[in-house]
């Protein structure tokens, strides 16, 4: 089955990527894509530095972020914005907000961390906060698993990997968890839509299980002014990539798709194209005509 020659979302240094924003642009062209996005996580810093490197080798890169937001109660979602002006200035107080709520919640979780008896280095997430890049759950989980002190409790408790370490206190109803606050998914979409940007629903089987749900949730956003759907991800099985597809074509949105490339290490996200197609058809819009 070929793979797909476009992918929609990865992330750099500036947020919980593991490489400089250039070198997602020469890696990603490296594995055949011609059509990328980068999105990091609030910030759009690593923006220019893609559109450059993408002019010297030859690829297209989609200037991209990924919003955090709330959908309801401990419940958050991820909403992409694609083709903004990230220059725009009502986006950049938007971000900072985000990226203030953000590091707030951090230091709370970090806060009960330390209140549950793990100890570590707070350095680092110092460090990225002073110089203006997001601090998130990846941060701080890899602080925890650094500290030496640590290793034989969080192997005791099976949370001596980041998926371990995320299911045991990071993740919603978990020891440590924080809920955000704001923004909210219509928040999201609409200074998405203000700098000129398209919104789109980012790995919906992440946040819901339900297939119902999925077809609830996508409605409501859709009334919010969502313009697609990520169906395509390197984690969707078939079954949940045609019942996305379904919807969205019968919805007249947008579909999209990513292997969500955070490094070459990394143990899920490491690939770019890794997500299938499943015989269903994209389509990027005003995103694959740039």
């Amino acid at each position: 089955m070929a793979r797909p020659v476009f992918d929609l979302q990865a992330h750099s240094v500036h947020s919980d990527g593991s490489l400089p924003a250039a070198k997602v642009v020469a890696r990603a062209a490296g594995a055949g894509v011609r059509l990328l996005a980068l999105t990091d996580h609030d910030t759009v810093d690593g923006v220019d530095e893609a559109l450059a490197a993408a002019r010297s080798i030859g690829i297209r890169v989609v200037r991209g972020v990924e919003l955090t937001a709330v959908r309801g109660a401990d419940e958050d979602v991820h909403v992409l914005g694609y083709e903004l002006d990230h220059h725009d200035a009502a986006l950049a107080e938007f971000l900072g907000a985000a990226r203030a709520d953000r590091e707030l919640r951090m230091e709370r979780m970090a806060d009960r961390m330390a209140e549950l008896g793990l100890e570590f280095d707070r350095t680092e997430l110092a460090g990225r906060r002073a110089a203006g890049k997001p601090v998130g759950r990846p941060h701080l989980a890899a602080a925890v698993l650094a500290a030496p002190r640590n290793r034989e409790r969080l192997r005791a408790e099976g949370a001596d990997t980041p998926d371990g370490l995320f299911a045991e206190y990071l993740v919603e109803g978990a020891r440590a968890w924080v809920p955000r606050t704001q923004p909210t998914v219509a928040d999201a979409i609409a200074a998405i839509h203000a700098a000129g940007g398209v919104a789109v629903w980012a790995h919906p089987w992440h946040d819901v299980t339900a297939a119902d749900e999925v077809t609830a949730e996508i409605e409501r956003f859709r009334a919010a002014g969502l313009d697609g759907v990520e169906c395509f991800y390197v984690e969707h099985t078939r079954e949940q990539t045609e019942a996305l597809c379904d919807h969205c074509e019968a919805a007249g949105l947008l579909r999209t798709g990513s292997a969500d490339f955070h490094g070459p290490a990394h143990p899920r996200y490491a690939r770019f194209r890794a997500f299938e197609l499943f015989g269903r058809e994209p389509e990027l819009g005003p995103i694959g005509r740039g």
